[in-house]
């Protein structure tokens, strides 16, 4: 029974070597790499906010794309709409422009010349 109990139960020169390791000197000794972890996850949560803020501007970005798109194909066929031959003889008809019903007449300097 004895030896069961000493298996289960941590002996007294274990609890002592943690006391020893949490003592004040061990503290100070590791300061520096107690600052280096802070700075490490100072930095790791730095990252992260970043990389959401980050992803939200690329999101915003492509929306604007997309509208920027859309602008363009919606100016790009009314323009081809517009530069149809009867859209313009509507668009000129107001100021007294008509379009020409007979071909037109090629002036050559010999026929000039003659008269």
């Amino acid at each position: 029974m004895q030896e069961e109990k000493k298996i289960n139960e941590p002996s007294l020169t274990q609890k002592i070597e943690w006391r020893r390791l949490l003592s004040y000197k061990w503290v100070v000794k590791n300061i520096p790499f107690f600052l280096f972890l802070s700075v490490l996850a100072v930095l790791y949560i730095y990252n992260g906010h970043y990389a959401d803020k980050l992803v939200r501007k690329i999101n915003v970005t492509e929306k604007h794309i997309k509208e920027l798109e859309y602008e363009y194909k919606t100016v790009k066929s009314e323009v081809i709409f517009r530069s149809k031959a009867s859209e313009l003889a509507k668009a000129v008809e107001p100021l007294g422009l008509k379009e020409l019903v007979a071909p037109p007449v090629v002036l050559s300097p010999q026929e000039e010349k003659k008269k």
